[in-house]
């Protein structure tokens, strides 16, 4: 690989342990799925400057995010060892470890004899229940994120707090937090922990989220609990289990903090009627650079986040604001190993030099800025978006935030001060190339379908041409009046809480067509992973 981008690869403390061979004997049919998930390690981390306290609070977040880890193969799937001591052949057990159970999380097929096809609402949900006894059960409890349904013994419909359904992991994670909350020698990590503990044995996250946006002053951070509700593509509501352990970069979030303050002015650069752009952030938003220590839960499952941005409690949001976090690390593992090969093999040769590490990284730095903009109450009384949209929410946000962030990048280039590292060319080659990766993501998750969605937007719009030899070409200015009027359909969609557009729109653009077939055995057969996964040492 030559000259694929301005910046040469970027030297990362991640190395990858295990990639596809062509010279591999197969063994397994499970060898190549495997494969699609290459295995980084994450070497013990730099903790110079870390106090021996601050080292022991390390292992406790550790430990929590284990339990976090055993709650959420529960949550979505049941019993971990049945599943997997019922598996002879170690690859395909493998493979329902990356999967976190027998359901392929690209397709929600089923890789596992005797297990159906993922259901919609996992393990939120009983299985033989429809939306339409759900939406006639009288019971408020069952609106709440964070109430499993299940069923009676009569047969009838109840609600079990996840509090209650996972008490003997959430202990274990309290003792763990409390441990750390009485070690640590920095007051506000104590109070975030403590408001943690107390959160996870009420299922009330308000206040441990605005403890958490005020723990700002910490070397290390640790994101647990409840947050995204991908998984419940049912419903949209019910959220999942999930934990990250995270160390500071201390002088990339310096660099970042400028940005905070324009968090309004942000808002006003996005596209369409100015009525969908009405929500402000509070004033608490930061944002972080880390590097990650450890996942677990969802975030450890199938594909891997570079970056968060959270809480997503709209009234925190109103309140406080929200945390962007960008995952240095993981971003850099990410684009060496897969979005610059991807780039080299499916941009035409005169594209090829417009990929850039810089842009991706800001592009994802705006991806998650962007999910804390637009609207979260819709603008006509059907109340939040989330619950407006339903399970269409999920992938409307990601499509929002992946089209609003690269457009807010391009504006960057003649408002701020990034110009000088890169191009608005450079940021929307480096965006397609990762839009054309992450549909590999497939249907199964919201944000593979979002990609799909953007992909097949920008085709209509003749934003990009693919050659006969499989390579694209690119029409800058018609990709970014697409994205405009894209980002401008969805913040209307959302303001206005429009689920019957929201569904046929997903349903007619979430359509994989023949060229994705091709790109991906393209990149099969150069041995481009899908995406990775993790060697955590101890």
């Amino acid at each position: 690989m030559n000259n694929y981008m301005k910046q040469n690869i970027l030297l990362i403390p991640i190395v990858a342990v295990a990639a596809w061979s062509c010279s591999h004997t197969e063994k397994s049919p499970f060898d190549r799925k495997v494969a699609d998930y290459s295995v980084v390690t994450l070497p013990a981390p730099d903790l110079s400057g870390i106090t021996d306290n601050g080292k022991e609070v390390l292992n406790l977040y550790r430990f929590a995010a284990d339990e976090v880890d055993a709650i959420y193969w529960e949550q979505y799937f049941g019993d971990r060892n049945t599943l997997l001591e019922g598996i002879q052949d170690p690859r395909q057990k493998e493979y329902a470890s990356i999967n976190y159970g027998p359901w392929d999380r690209i397709n929600g097929e089923s890789f596992v004899e005797g297990y159906a096809n993922r259901l919609p609402g996992a393990g939120f949900y009983p299985a033989d229940m429809t939306k339409e006894e759900f939406d006639a059960w009288d019971n408020p409890d069952k609106l709440s994120p964070y109430t499993l349904i299940r069923r009676a013994e009569d047969g009838s419909l109840e609600a079990v707090w996840y509090h209650d359904a996972y008490k003997d992991h959430i202990g274990k994670i309290v003792n763990y937090l409390t441990a750390a909350a009485d070690i640590t020698i920095k007051p506000s990590v104590k109070e975030y922990l403590l408001a943690k503990a107390q959160a996870l044995q009420t299922d009330n996250y308000y206040e441990s989220s605005l403890k958490w946006l005020e723990m700002d002053d910490s070397k290390m951070d640790l994101v647990i609990g409840p947050n995204e509700n991908a998984d419940d593509q049912l419903l949209g509501i019910k959220r999942s289990f999930e934990a990250f352990v995270l160390l500071k970069n201390q002088a990339r979030t310096d660099e970042l903090t400028s940005f905070v303050s324009r968090i309004g002015e942000f808002q006003q650069e996005l596209p369409g009627d100015p009525a969908y752009k009405t929500f402000q952030p509070g004033t608490g938003s930061n944002i972080f650079s880390c590097d990650a220590l450890y996942y677990a839960g969802k975030a450890n499952a199938g594909i891997k986040v570079i970056a968060l941005n959270l809480p997503f409690d709209t009234d925190v949001q109103r309140d406080k604001g929200t945390r962007t976090i960008l995952l240095e690390n993981v971003i850099r593992a990410k684009f060496n190993s897969i979005v610059a090969p991807t780039g080299e093999i499916l941009l035409a040769s005169d594209e090829v030099a417009h990929l850039s590490s810089d842009a991706f990284y800001w592009n994802i730095v705006f991806r998650e800025v962007a999910h804390g903009l637009g609207v979260k109450e819709t603008v006509n009384g059907k109340g939040s978006v989330e619950q407006a949209l339903g399970n269409t929410a999920s992938t409307f946000e990601e499509i929002k935030a992946n089209a609003a962030g690269v457009l807010l990048v391009c504006k960057l280039q003649s408002h701020f001060d990034i110009h000088h590292l890169f191009t608005k060319e450079d940021a929307l080659a480096t965006f397609f190339t990762s839009l054309v990766r992450s549909e590999r993501f497939g249907e199964g998750e919201s944000l593979g379908r979002a990609n799909t969605i953007i992909y097949n937007y920008l085709r209509e719009a003749s934003a990009f041409s693919r050659h006969p030899s499989g390579q694209y070409t690119l029409d800058y200015v018609k990709m970014e009046k697409a994205l405009e009027d894209l980002t401008a359909l969805v913040l209307e969609t959302q303001a206005t809480g429009n689920y019957a557009f929201a569904a046929a729109f997903e349903r007619q653009y979430s359509k994989l067509c023949d060229d994705y077939s091709a790109d991906v055995m393209n990149l099969g057969l150069e041995n481009v992973p899908v995406d990775i996964r993790f060697d955590f040492k101890k």
